[in-house]
């Protein structure tokens, strides 16, 4: 693969299997597996080359999905729907699954705390779109503590880096905002206010920044802010729709989905916004960056003419992107 995007490697062909899209590749921790959902949907697990593809041993024969990989490496937590309604389960990666949630509600978007002693998650089991957590030390029918309780919806979970405050987006002041709260649920602070949407809050790295897609200014473009909210800063803006900011591991870059030039395709930018770089040029519809560990490689899905998604990756070294 070219550092300039040309090239593109996919790695999954869902013609092979009996459903018709591939999407959301999760990297694991040391950077060798990649977890994604296939439309069923049921969770796959890959080498980080494509060779490999396995259906994870879930036992059940309903819905898997979002796979996101513990901090070790050696579980991943999903929503299940099974007893009812979704769930969140983990499982050690080639064993029978757990599940920690059995309400026959509505649970979903596991993110594991960074020491992976908890996961927290969006939920609507108490009539209202909260944030809720569990703990991995308790027994799964005590671990579940609800941080916000609110008649709008919370969701998006993002744990900080040092574990002690989680983002999230909520719409209890009107339209979508970004919100900060301690761990514990305490201290709940709004930190945008943009009489729009704000969605899907990302901490850089150090824990110093946020970034966040918005749709105040009419069309979808990505805005990054101190961890307090402060430093407000537009990173794109244009007519087109940007969104699904990732930060690389070393928070030098942001890479996102944007239909600037036509369909959705994977950029790269500098954290300050510079230095924008077009690593896709197809005609197909590409979403989704994730960043290797290593910062070398971004694997996304891919919707192509056919309509079905697969997993391809793209390389990316120093220089793409940067002046």
């Amino acid at each position: 693969m070219n550092a300039d995007g040309s090239g593109v490697a996919r790695l999954t062909d869902n013609s092979a299997r009996d459903y018709d899209g591939d999407y959301g590749p999760a990297w694991s921790p040391d950077g060798r597996k990649i977890a994604f959902s296939s439309y069923h949907p049921i969770i796959f697990v890959m080498s980080a080359d494509g060779s490999g593809v396995t259906r994870l041993a879930t036992d059940n024969s309903a819905h898997d999905y979002e796979p996101a990989w513990s901090p070790d490496g050696q579980e991943i937590a999903f929503s299940s729907y099974r007893h009812g309604g979704w769930n969140i389960c983990t499982m050690y990666v080639g064993s029978g699954a757990t599940c920690w949630t059995a309400t026959g509600a509505e649970d979903y978007s596991p993110a594991w705390s960074p020491d992976g002693r908890k996961i927290a998650f969006t939920s609507e089991r108490d009539g209202n779109w909260d944030i809720y957590v569990m703990d991995l030390d308790v027994h799964p029918d005590e671990s579940v503590a609800r941080l916000t309780d609110d008649s709008a919806g919370d969701y998006s979970p993002a744990w900080s880096p040092n574990g002690q405050k989680i983002a999230f987006a909520s719409e209890r002041d009107g339209d979508s905002s970004i919100y900060v709260m301690n761990a514990d649920g305490s201290d709940i602070t709004r930190l945008t206010d943009g009489n729009a949407g704000d969605y899907g809050p990302a901490w850089s790295p150090d824990g110093h920044k946020i970034v966040f897609s918005s749709e105040r200014g009419g069309d979808s473009n990505i805005y990054v802010m101190n961890a307090d909210g402060s430093g407000l800063a537009h990173l794109t803006d244009n007519s087109a729709e940007d969104y699904s900011p990732a930060w690389s591991p070393d928070g030098r870059r942001i890479a996102f989905a944007s239909d600037r030039d036509g369909g959705s395709n994977i950029y790269v930018m500098n954290a300050d916004g510079s230095g924008v770089a077009r690593l896709t040029d197809n005609s197909a519809e590409d979403y989704s960056p994730a960043w290797s560990p290593d910062g070398r490689q971004i694997a996304f899905d891919s919707q192509g003419d056919s309509g079905d998604r697969d997993i391809h990756m793209v390389e990316y070294r120093e220089g793409v992107g940067a002046p």
